[in-house]
This record gives structure tokens, sequence and C-alpha cells, in this order.
């Protein structure tokens, strides 16, 4: 009496398809159905009982994942030229076609593109499809799908890219969307990094020391209503927030004694107006990067990296300052294995080294004699660290001019939109989507006057949104 081997389904097959056939349509945007090769687990269709034949045949079942891994990408491409469903197409111009090599009802059209049917929803795969881009910015950015009726109206519309813009603008005035611990509060967190152990204000942890929720407000409002989004980096204000629905977003101007008085010590914002530089200024940012840190490096890194999309432990961003690294703290910056990185490091960092985290004056504030107060004494060279410094290359004399040599850099306008692009998208541009990617930084900068809403107008319009 003979024994069939156990058949498996590996989980890790199809992220493995599309590491070999990453152009393939069913890989954009996410990975195949275990579908694609099986009926149901671990039943295998007819095009995943091809690939079985020749997955390292004559080794024992059931297969390791490391074997499986090893083997399975010689075994797709042994496949190439069959033909699974006999339909009259090979298994890899379905697979780039966009079509299924197990169904026999779905073959690529005439030009190379797969024909709407239920199998691809209906859609237009191969084209900007309005009913896919409908139905997608609803969940995209109200979180929710569309209603049926409303859908079935979309259909029959002439206007479909009117109704589009206005379904659009209706979503990013939600609660989903701008609203407490909505999408936009989930992009901060990165650029934030909350610590609920050291937070003031409403909800305070065990050693409330500054309160983010600040910092949540103003990256909102500067991504909201046709705001300009350099202010994230040069905003002199804060701003407040009323509870909704809906949640209003409002700036203040208060100077420090006066938020003292109006929201108490624990939570005022002591940076006197003219000093303020948006984001890299706020008391959460001095509490949690700088703290007690003479020349706060962490807390120039951090601004490069969260704003600017740079990253200096990767080698990213790296602008050679002559005379640099001077090692005025004495940390050995000077050292061959931290030159490279310290002589753009160090002078991106002299025009922060006058806000003060917990020590050099007063706290959370600036102090132009700090470097003299953190000294050791008359011959100690922290006494001459300089506060005007070098942002692609670029001198500038304090932290506000550094705000806005970044806040008008491509720099900044690059990593804004790669955020949107990533969190809409779902992947940073590929080889073939990167000449959109740069239209569209290029008119957030221009034609969107640094208008996120505007420049979200277009991604929706693109093929990399819109083509299913």
């Amino acid at each position: 009496m003979a024994w069939g081997a156990t058949a498996y389904a590996k989980p890790i097959a199809p992220s493995i398809l599309c590491t070999q056939y990453a152009d393939a349509p069913v890989c954009i945007g996410g990975q195949p159905a275990c579908t694609f090769c099986h009926t149901t687990p671990p039943a295998r269709n007819a095009f995943g009982a091809q690939v079985e034949g020749e997955l390292l045949p004559g080794t024992a079942r059931p297969l390791s994942d490391a074997d499986f891994m090893t083997g399975l990408p010689a075994a797709l491409a042994a496949v190439e030229q069959k033909d699974a469903d006999g339909d009259g197409f090979v298994n890899l111009d379905e697979l780039l076609a966009g079509t299924y090599p197990a169904d026999g009802a779905s073959i690529p059209a005439a030009d190379g593109c797969p024909q709407s049917s239920d199998a691809n929803g209906g859609f237009d795969v191969c084209n900007y499809d309005p009913r896919y881009v409908y139905k997608k910015l609803h969940l995209d950015f109200c979180g929710t799908t569309v209603a049926y009726d409303r859908l079935k109206a979309f259909e029959v519309l002439e206007d479909k890219e009117g109704e589009i813009r206005d379904a659009l603008a209706r979503c990013l005035d939600s609660e989903y969307w701008k609203g407490r611990d909505g999408i936009l509060y989930r992009l901060a967190h990165k650029k934030i990094r909350p610590a609920q152990s050291i937070k003031s204000g409403d909800d305070p942890g065990d050693i409330p020391l500054g309160d983010y929720d600040d910092d949540y407000y103003l990256f909102v409002y500067t991504q909201i209503d046709d705001h300009d989004a350099r202010e994230l980096l040069t905003a002199q204000y804060f701003v407040e927030v009323q509870d909704g629905p809906p949640t209003t977003y409002s700036t203040y101007e208060r100077g420090p004694f006066q938020d003292i008085q109006a929201r108490g010590a624990q939570v005022a914002q002591l940076v006197e107006v003219q000093r303020r530089a948006g984001m890299l200024t706020t008391r959460w940012n001095l509490v949690f990067n700088t703290m007690f840190t003479p020349i706060p490096r962490t807390t120039a890194a951090q601004a490069y990296r969260a704003y600017l999309g740079l990253d200096i432990a990767r080698m990213e961003g790296l602008d050679d300052v002559p005379g640099e690294p001077a090692d005025y703290d004495q940390k050995g910056v000077q050292a061959e294995a931290c030159r490279r990185c310290h002589a753009t490091l160090d002078p991106l960092t002299y025009p922060f080294t006058r806000y003060s985290g917990f020590n050099g004056g007063t706290p959370f504030s600036y102090v132009p004699n700090r470097m003299n107060n953190m000294s050791s004494g008359r011959n100690d060279p922290l006494r001459d660290t300089p506060e005007a410094g070098v942002i692609f290359g670029e001198r500038v004399d304090d932290l506000v001019q550094w705000a806005n040599v970044a806040s008008n850099s491509d720099q900044f306008a690059q990593a804004t939109v790669l955020d949107y692009w990533k969190l809409i998208i779902g992947e940073a541009p590929r080889p073939t989507e990167q000449g959109e990617f740069d239209r569209l930084w290029r008119r957030f900068r221009n034609e969107h006057e640094y208008s996120v809403e505007r420049m979200l107008h277009e991604l929706v319009t693109t093929e990399a949104y819109g083509v299913p």
C-alpha cells in the first residue's frame, strides 16, 4: 500500500514570485493571493502543479523553508514557456499581462492588457480607471468603502473627474484624515517619536517634562486647508485644537511668560517668538532630543532625517565642509572612522546649540551664552562653538536661517511628497513611476505653493495611483 506525500502551502511563496517578477501587475501595490498557485491550499491549481513538478525534483517532501526559497525561482523560470491552463498563452505572458495562468477564461487582450472581468474587479487594469480611483480614495482618505448607491450614481456621471475632486475634498476634511489619532497623526509619529512616560499636559506620564500634543497639532495644521507645509519648520506660532467633530486647529503666538500663565509651567512653550523654528524648537523636541547635550547632534540628525529625508547614519546628504569637524566638545570626531560624517553633521548642528534642553540656562528656551554656561572653564574649547553653521553647502547664522534654507530646498519638497506617496500608494516610486514622482514634487514647490492638499489632488490623477 503506497502513501502519498503531504502537500504544503508556503506563505513565503508570493514574496518570492514578486521578487522574480516585480513588474507583474499582481505584484504592484501588494502580493498575489495563495490562490494564484492553489485551489484551496495546500491543493494546487494547474499552474501550481507545473511549478511543483520543477521544484527540486527528487528532494524529500515536505521541503524546508530554506530549500523552498532556494528552489522556487528556478522552478518558476522552468515553467515560463509552458501553458498551464491551455488557453494558448504561456505562463510568463500571462504573469506580465496581469492575467491568471491557471484560469483558461483569463487571457491577455490583443494589445497585451487583460480584459475587464470579475477576476479583476471589472476594472480597466491597463489604464487609469476613474471607478477604481473613486472606490480607492474613499478607503485611503476616508477610511470607509463608498456607498453602493453613490458608486452606481458615479458610474453614470459625465463629470467623473469633478466628483473625484469633490470626494477627495470631503475625505481630507474627515476625522479619519485630520482628527486626533487620524492618518496625519500617524504620519507624524516617526518625526515626533512620542514617549508617554515623560509626557506632560493631558494624560501625563510618570515624569511629565514636555507635551508632544503641541507637535502633533502643528504638524496637522501645516498639512491641511491649503496651508504652507514649509511652516512645519518655519512657524513662529503654535497650534491649539478644539475637538470635534469637526476637529479644528487654530494658531497662537503667546510669548514665554504669557504661555506659562495660560498653560502652566510644565506645558509652556518657552522659546521666544523671534527664535522659533517650527517643529525644530518645540519644547518636546528639546526635551526628547537635546536633553543634556552641549552640541546636540541627535537633534540635528533627527531633523535632517525626519523633514529632509536624509539619514546621516546611512551616509545620506553628506556635504564635506572645509575645516570640519572641529571637535569643540572633544568627542574624538576627527578620527578617521568618524570624520566623513561629522564634517557634515557638526556644522549642521551648530545652529541648534543655543537651544537648551535641561542645562546651560533656562530649560527649553533660547540661551545666547549657553556654550559658556556649559563649559568647564576659560580654556574649554566648548566655549568657541559657533552658532553659525552650514546646510546643503550654504552658510546660515542661526537656526531660523537653517529652517528657511531647509524648508525651501528640493530635499524638503521631495521628502514631503515621498511621505504621502508611500502612505497612499504603499511603497516608494518604482523606476517606471519615477517620472510622475519627480513631476509631482516639483509642482508641489511651484504650482501647488507647498499645499499638501493640492498635491494630493494631483497624486490621485497619476497612473501610479489610478491604474489598477
